[in-house]
């Protein structure tokens, strides 16, 4: 019995080694100095101004979408506070209206608030990469779950952001985002030359 609880310990001590290296190489293991080399710098009130479309998937737990969405998104800027505000339709038919209340704040931090989050989210923006982890409450009707959200957008050299998200509860991943976000007139002209 002794050999079998050995077993048992040394099986459950590499599971939690693997997993806390998951956690230190995988997504949730970048950090934004990662991204601070970066010849393009991420400047919140330039990057995300005006009029842009998100559009974007949702992963499940099984790595295999769950929804589709596309997103009409306004944000404004008034000196180091701004709005987002989202629509988004989701591929069941399903609308969502959201408005993120974003605060840019020194040395690259930011702070955001929006009705469904718990607390405060803090971010980082550093080079071309924007960190923003948060605690969010979802509707009654999913559950009412609070999951622990790291979001990750990438500025890329066209001015388009990608956005990549996971949203976690207990530490495990039950959820995926993966979206771009870019000025309306650049998602028309895409449109056109297509």
């Amino acid at each position: 019995m002794t050999l079998f609880l050995a077993f048992l310990a040394g099986v459950a001590g590499t599971a939690a080694a693997v997993s806390i290296g998951a956690r230190r190489l995988g997504f949730a293991g970048q950090s934004p100095a990662d991204y601070a080399a970066a010849t393009r710098t991420f400047d919140l009130v330039r990057h995300l101004d005006g009029r842009m479309i998100c559009e974007g998937v949702i992963f499940g737990p099984t790595g295999r979408v769950s929804s589709r969405f596309v997103a009409d998104v306004l944000v404004t800027w008034d000196g180091d506070s701004g709005r987002m505000s989202e629509r988004f339709q989701y591929s069941s038919g399903e609308t969502q209206l959201r408005e993120w209340r974003l605060t840019i704040l020194a040395n690259g931090r930011i702070q955001a608030e929006a009705d469904d989050l718990v607390g405060i989210g803090e971010g980082e923006v550093s080079g071309a990469g924007l960190r923003l982890t948060y605690r969010i409450r979802l509707p009654e009707g999913s559950g009412g779950h609070v999951l622990d959200a790291i979001d990750w957008m990438y500025l890329v050299d066209n001015g388009t952001i990608i956005n990549r998200s996971q949203f976690r509860k207990y530490g495990i991943k039950l959820a995926e985002l993966v979206a771009t976000i870019r000025p309306v007139e650049a998602a028309d002209k895409a449109r056109e030359a297509a």
